[in-house]
């Protein structure tokens, strides 16, 4: 599906959304709020792979606590720019019974993957799952889930970079793009 497509097109007709200052920022922030929020915890994070590499990369340095880490691995997008069904590669494990748990996703867009994380993480006996992203997409629907902890509000437009890919490529942006 992707051969035809040019990346470096993509970029150059992309519209920069936030710099790389602006995102480092907005990071920045939402540590001192987790700080605030779980700095007499020991929690669990999990990373959902592999959106939010980048992300967790990013604020696991800027938290003051001791924590554990783990990560899953769900997809809907499947190197595609429309959501598609929910596709488990790798599930929480048992590891969350009884636990803190902070899932780190890169965006909160229909809010279905996060969702299904979170249900999951409570399924298997977490005492509280608490849910930070880097984006949350603007919608003019209700969401399935609330994230507790967000960095940027992005447009409702397609969105890549730091972490976030258009056809599996530009996770590695510092900045945050949108498809024009």
């Amino acid at each position: 599906m992707t051969d035809s497509i040019d990346p470096e097109q993509i970029l150059d007709r992309a519209e920069e959304i936030y710099g790389a200052h602006q995102v480092d920022s907005a990071i920045t922030r939402l540590a001192e709020e987790v700080n605030a929020a779980l700095g007499d915890t020991v929690p669990l994070v999990i990373c959902v792979m592999g959106g939010a590499v980048f992300f967790a990369g990013q604020l696991l340095p800027k938290l003051r606590f001791p924590l554990e880490f783990d990560y899953v691995q769900v997809s809907r997008y499947h190197n595609r720019t429309e959501g598609q069904s929910l596709v488990w590669k790798v599930v929480p494990g048992e590891n969350v019974r009884n636990r803190t748990v902070l899932v780190l996703d890169d965006i909160l867009d229909e809010g279905h993957t996060l969702a299904a994380i979170k249900a999951r993480c409570l399924e298997l006996g977490a005492a509280r799952v608490l849910t930070g992203v880097l984006v949350e997409k603007e919608l003019a629907v209700e969401k399935p889930v609330s994230a507790d902890f967000i960095g940027l509000k992005v447009p409702n437009r397609y969105v890549f970079g730091c972490g976030m890919d258009v056809y599996g490529w530009w996770r590695n942006l510092p900045a945050i793009y949108a498809l024009v």
